[in-house]
């Protein structure tokens, strides 16, 4: 791939959504597991799967992030609302 491409794949990746990028990812080793490609459509694929991963691991990221921050704020009106 040229580095244009890349460039262009990875935007691609970045604008899915977490269960879109993880069913293809699932595909993507689905198809690896299988064999019968050649060298450089394994290479292709393995490739995009590593970029699903890491949008993948993004979201999941930013979930717990998320989880984290709302389980925080939680704690805090737990701990304002006690008697002192």
């Amino acid at each position: 791939m040229t580095g244009k491409t890349e460039q262009t794949t990875a935007a691609a990746a970045e604008a899915l959504g977490y269960e879109q990028a993880r069913d293809e990812l699932i595909e993507v080793v689905r198809r690896l597991e299988a064999g019968g490609t050649t060298l450089e459509e394994s290479l292709a694929l393995w490739e995009r799967g590593e970029e699903l991963a890491k949008v993948c691991r993004r979201w999941l990221d930013g979930a717990r992030a998320r989880l984290d921050a709302a389980l925080a704020e939680e704690a805090e009106a737990a701990d304002s609302e006690e008697p002192e």
